[in-house]
């Protein structure tokens, strides 16, 4: 059968809100079938699943950094197809994209947590790692299905969905081929090797400070006050996409809590002679910034996420009863709707099926605690409502902070959800030893589910852009979740005997080793810091009333100042080049180009930093080639570094907006 033509480019609204009676149409016409599901695609979607797990595991638990697969999966994709030349490949890749895609997703839920059991030195086997990760990534999928329409289609133009852009971007263009594929491979190869030359050279610094400068140093030493940007076109790039009005709002919150509240707990506490807080083993007078933004200020910011996600799902109360109404009206009335017809780009899984697989998946949670956890039925039940209704209700958190930032906080919602699990089980009777561990587990299931939620939602609208079948996503993102949490449990477990969690040589685990540092003294008895997370709600609570996006402002505060200052630069050569004409085609074919030179830089950081990983991993597991001795520390720690730093990000900034500028109205 010959494959059915597709349209070359994305439609002009694509981007945009729709007015009125318009109306988006994708690429792939939505009355006709396309090749998606294939040998070619799910055979493909799983290699890249195991791969990238393995790949995603080892960066993120020696560096504390989970690679996004999404992106450098799609390019893949893309080339394989063309080495092959194989034809009509557009709804293939989006199907080996969403399969593969699985593993980033599935490693941030459990390095996040898991190790943490290794730290602790509390019994873990591999049945533990690959269950939790299985039950939470079906949660992932099954809580979010019913959210598509809402995120996808009638929130159309109004999230930027920056990782979205990107993947899509790149498979537009290798289906088109020509003057956009060239962009996109000029862009890619300048942002891989921009990021490549500071990670794995130290040519420059990647992070530049104000403690560059005589001045700088000072004022961080006597008010704890500091500037920070990451110099890594890949962040600059999404800051590209996600725009300036976000962006601000990001950066905003990010100020508040480098340039207000450290200055503010330093000045408060540093004539304080004991350490403040249950965790702290510092005085305040003796911390750096950096420190005291870790033990103080991020928990404000975790209750400024946790209070905007409550107030999200109160705003999507309607769209949440919608869901049961559906779901009702599918299991008592399905031959009333067995009358509706839809359209083959707007299918979903049933909703009476998608009902059936959480009581199952549930089910699964709870035989799983029962018999592998607690070995009690009151704390497996007490355990298993704790997942369901969390995971339930951060769903569209991760859902709107990676539709608004590209950035899932799993981290800081697993510390809540560790927070509160283990406030409930302690209640219940559930302490020491065990207590942890069934926190733990708890923490590993719900982290998974909302990282898989939070990434799923990026396949989905890839392919509501493109015209894909989101049935046919839905269905096998299974299989990928399966695949990646059977490999991402033996990498776990290899690393663990081979390096260890704890100890002088051991992988960093960073955020394990911040559970592990809650967890314990929690199951003692020890308290949280409520009055952090409420004050962090109270911001919250303001900033609704004033009709600032809670959630955006939150991420600001509880992620590191490096990483969203560069978004405020990617957002004002966005602003630039859509604001020098008055001919709005001119404008618009400008900023078409910008974010093919965004999603460039966004998807050659990408590969590269995986290029990386491997090349780290080889030299230290397989042979030794000295890769780490590549890398000129004293040079990228220096002064002199950062400023070389600085130079090179202005020079990297001001090549995207010239080439976006060159941009001819079509």
């Amino acid at each position: 059968m010959e494959t059915p033509t597709t349209s070359s480019s994305l439609p002009d609204n694509a981007y945009k809100e729709l007015k009125e009676g318009e109306e988006y149409r994708p690429i792939m016409d939505p009355n006709q079938s396309y090749p998606e599901v294939t040998p070619w695609s799910v055979g493909w979607g799983l290699v890249m699943a195991v791969l990238f797990s393995a790949a995603a595991a080892y960066s993120g638990l020696k560096i504390g950094q989970v690679f996004e697969a999404a992106i450098p999966i799609a390019i893949l994709a893309v080339g394989l197809s063309a080495a092959f030349k194989r034809k009509g490949s557009l709804g293939q890749n989006v199907i080996i994209q969403s399969i593969g895609a699985s593993s980033g997703v599935i490693v941030a839920g459990a390095i996040f947590t898991i190790p943490a059991l290794y730290i602790l030195d509390l019994p873990a086997n591999y049945f533990q790692v690959f269950l939790a990760s299985t039950c939470g990534g079906f949660l992932g999928i099954l809580f979010l299905i019913p959210f598509r329409k809402y995120f996808v289609k009638e929130m159309h133009g109004k999230f930027p969905f920056p990782e979205a852009t990107a993947t899509t971007e790149i498979l537009v263009a290798g289906e088109k081929g020509g003057s956009q594929a060239t962009v996109l491979v000029v862009s890619g190869l300048i942002g891989g090797i921009f990021d490549f030359i500071f990670s794995a050279f130290g040519w420059w610094s990647e992070v530049i400070t104000s403690r560059m400068f005589h001045y700088g140093e000072a004022l961080a030493n006597r008010v704890k006050m500091v500037f920070k940007l990451d110099v890594s076109a890949m962040v600059f790039g999404l800051g590209y996409i996600v725009g300036l009005k976000y962006s601000a709002i990001i950066a905003a919150g990010s100020f508040l809590s480098w340039f207000v509240l450290i200055p503010l707990f330093y000045e408060v506490g540093h004539s304080l002679t004991v350490p403040l807080g249950a965790t702290a083993t510092k005085l305040i007078a003796d911390m750096t910034a950096e420190e005291i933004f870790r033990n103080y200020v991020r928990q404000i910011g975790i209750g400024g996420i946790a209070m905007a996600g409550i107030i999200g799902i109160i705003r999507s109360s309607k769209i949440i009863g919608g869901a049961f109404s559906l779901a009702y009206k599918e299991i008592f009335h399905a031959k009333t709707l067995q009358a509706e017809t839809t359209i083959r780009w707007q299918t979903d899984i049933r909703m009476l099926f998608n009902v059936l697989l959480i009581l199952l998946t549930a089910l699964l949670v709870f035989v799983f605690f029962y018999g592998g956890v607690v070995f009690n039925f009151t704390h497996a039940l007490v355990g298993l409502l704790i997942v369901m209704v969390i995971s339930f209700l951060f769903t569209t958190v991760a859902a709107n902070a990676i539709a608004i930032v590209g950035t899932n906080p799993v981290s800081g919602m697993t510390l809540m959800t560790l927070i509160l699990s283990s406030f409930v089980l302690v209640q219940v009777g559930l302490t020491g030893t065990a207590g942890m561990i069934s926190a733990l587990i708890i923490g590993g299931v719900v982290c998974t589910a909302l990282s898989v939620a939070g990434g799923f939602i990026t396949d989905l609208k890839i392919g509501y852009w493109l015209g894909s079948t989101p049935k046919k996503q839905e269905t096998w993102k299974f299989l990928g979740v399966l695949v990646s949490a059977a490999t991402v449990g033996g990498v776990i477990l290899v690393l663990n005997k081979s390096f260890g969690f704890k100890g002088e040589h051991a992988m960093v685990a960073p955020q394990a080793n911040a559970m592990a540092a809650v967890i314990q003294p929690l199951m003692s008895n020890v308290s949280a810091p409520w009055v952090l997370y409420a004050v962090g709600a109270v911001i919250a609570l303001i900033l609704t009333m004033i009709k600032i996006p809670p959630l955006a402002f939150a991420l600001g505060m509880y992620i590191p100042q490096e990483l969203n200052v560069p978004l405020v630069f990617g957002g004002l050569v966005a602003w630039w080049v859509t604001s020098r004409s008055k001919n709005e085609k001119l404008n618009n074919a400008r900023f078409s180009r910008g974010t093919l030179i965004a999603s460039g830089f966004i998807a050659g950081g990408s590969l590269f930093g995986v290029l990386s990983a491997f090349l780290k991993f080889f030299d230290q597991e397989v042979w030794n080639f000295g890769y780490a001795g590549w890398y000129a520390t004293s040079w990228a720690e220096s002064n002199r570094g950062e400023v070389t730093g600085l130079i090179m990000f202005v020079l990297l900034a001001s090549y995207a907006l010239w080439d976006s500028m060159r941009a001819k109205e079509e």
